[in-house]
């Protein structure tokens, strides 16, 4: 017989939760997924026009609802950054840098083509590991 790992689910209060549907993060067995993530807080865009400051609000909203799993940062596998601009690469690489660089999660960046609303800059996704204790085998630590 196969066990079904507990689905636990987040909400933000984000409007679009009710709009399309959707948790802001969702635990099953492991892993902790966190949805799509802007700088927006309380309908306000946190650092419009600067793609910096989006990623670090961006990124510290995902890390928020990993908090209700009892979870931070050292706990992130892996991070998606969506951007409008191929020109704001360096800035988002820089708060990606000072939020992960020990924890070194893998990392995917896409340029987009735009967010439901034009003043986002940068959207954000969270992968996290809830797992009950430290990983064996020849890849941990490894490089290639």
């Amino acid at each position: 017989m196969t066990r079904t790992p507990r689905v636990e689910r987040v909400q933000s209060g984000s409007p679009w939760e009710e709009t399309i549907g959707f948790a802001r993060a969702v635990a099953a067995g492991d892993r902790v997924l966190v949805a799509g993530t802007t700088p927006l807080t309380d309908g306000v865009v946190i650092g419009e026009g600067s793609p910096y400051e989006q990623a670090r609000a961006a990124f510290a909203n995902g890390l928020a609802a990993l908090e209700p799993f009892g979870l931070g940062a050292d706990a992130v596998i892996r991070t998606r950054m969506y951007l409008t601009h191929a020109r704001d690469v360096d800035d988002v690489a820089r708060a990606h840098r000072e939020l992960f660089d020990a924890v070194r999660p893998a990392a995917t960046l896409v340029v987009v083509s735009g967010f439901v609303d034009s003043r986002i800059l940068v959207e954000v996704e969270l992968e996290a590991y809830r797992g009950g204790g430290a990983g064996t085998g020849a890849a941990e630590g490894a490089t290639p």
